[in-house]
């Protein structure tokens, strides 16, 4: 009896936890979940939480990798090949496993969804990303997704419309491959889960964290080819920056100001479409003297949106314009109206064309794209544009 005595409380609990683990025929069994879409169901294998995580004080987060630059290996093993590696090398179990001290800030689980650059996507597999993000969220505490950078700014705006759970949803990736002098790599994936697992960017959608430094996913985009600084959010800047062990926020966004409430979801449930649904949406860049070419050919792919990246305030030359005013009226091609500048504003409208506000050209058709998803009405998409797109403050209106 007195060695039963010794046992204290806490071991006794993982005895018992033990026990029904096993009863049950183990926790993994709880987690292989369905999601049930209009037109398919699809099994997506989410690993369990381990069940000395079930009864541990830290929160469970999952890093789930997509690959890029930031599992990147060196040519020849050469630590000092900054530019010539191969992407999508290393796995994350790897990757996790070789960060030290991680485990005094989460109980970190990992999920190898592909390990391949940025750009060789598809829209459906972000499709499939977004969705494995949801489930992983009904039994985690927050999520980190690994990618590369190329595209990152996309991949990240898609899970920010998209992810219905309101739990943290961190971006990162890297500069520089895995295994080179001076890497960022390493130090991104760390920060990454720390940010995530501080819980601070609960209800701001999906957040791009690199260098330390937080952004929206909205508002960020990568500036610079090779800098490790290279990710900007123009005009309005960064959420916040993290310092060991200090996080900081420094503002609100609109959405997050909507935490717990029906709007702070946007209407684009993927549950309820399937790929079939998702449609092809092109950018045209304007030039000196451009041709109509760009979006007659785009047109003759079967586009069914097309985003303008204009000069100035969205200006586009006459020959795009007329190529455009023909796309709308005999194709019914939507359109949205951007800036090539880089920052600022576009507000100019008119039948079948829509004002793109301060989104990139990419961000704007991401936007574009899951609105023609969801919907063929111009009007509801510009409706979507001037609320969700634009996601500006308004405390009056949030006072009613």
């Amino acid at each position: 009896m007195k060695a039963y005595a010794r046992i204290g409380r806490k071991t006794w609990l993982i005895l018992l936890m033990f026990i029904l683990v096993a009863s049950l025929g183990g926790y993994a069994n709880t987690v292989r979940v369905t999601s049930v879409l209009a037109a398919e169901e699809e099994l997506i294998d989410i690993p369990p939480l381990e069940w000395l995580h079930v009864i541990s004080d830290k929160p469970n987060v999952i890093v789930i990798a997509t690959g890029g630059t930031i599992a990147g290996q060196a040519t020849n093993g050469d630590p000092t090949n900054f530019q010539s590696y191969r992407a999508g090398t290393y796995t994350i179990e790897e990757m996790v496993g070789e960060l030290p001290g991680v485990s005094r800030i989460a109980d970190v689980s990992t999920y190898q969804f592909g390990n391949k650059g940025s750009g060789g996507y598809t829209i459906a597999d972000l499709y499939d990303l977004s969705l494995t993000v949801d489930q992983a969220l009904e039994i985690y505490d927050a999520a980190v997704v690994t990618t590369g950078t190329d595209t990152m700014e996309e991949i990240a705006y898609f899970l920010d419309l998209t992810v219905r759970s309101e739990k943290p949803v961190v971006v990162t990736g890297a500069m520089r491959p895995w295994d080179v002098i001076g890497s960022d790599a390493s130090a991104n994936l760390y920060r990454a889960i720390t940010l995530a697992a501080s819980g601070k960017t609960t209800s701001y959608g999906t957040v791009v964290m690199l260098n330390d430094i937080i952004y929206a996913a909205r508002e960020v985009t990568k500036s610079n080819s090779h800098r490790l600084d290279t990710f900007e959010a123009p005009i309005v800047g960064a959420l916040g920056y993290i310092d060991d062990k200090a996080i900081r926020l420094y503002r609100a966004t609109a959405r997050s100001l909507l935490a717990g409430t029906e709007e702070w979801a946007t209407p684009f449930d993927l549950r309820t479409i399937s790929k079939d649904d998702l449609p092809l949406v092109g950018i045209v860049y304007n030039y000196q003297e451009a041709t109509g070419g760009a979006i007659r050919g785009l047109v003759e792919d079967g586009v069914k949106g097309i985003v303008t990246a204009g000069t100035g305030a969205g200006g586009i030359s006459g020959q795009l314009s007329a190529a455009r005013t023909e796309a709308i009226q005999e194709h019914g091609v939507v359109f949205v109206s951007t800036t090539r500048t880089g920052s600022g504003s576009v507000y100019s409208e008119g039948p079948g064309i829509i004002a793109g506000d301060s989104l990139n050209a990419q961000h704007a058709r991401i936007l574009l794209l899951l609105s023609l998803a969801f919907t063929d009405d111009v009007e509801q998409i510009r409706e979507w544009f001037a609320t969700i797109g634009t996601r500006d403050i308004d405390m009056k209106e949030l006072a009613n």
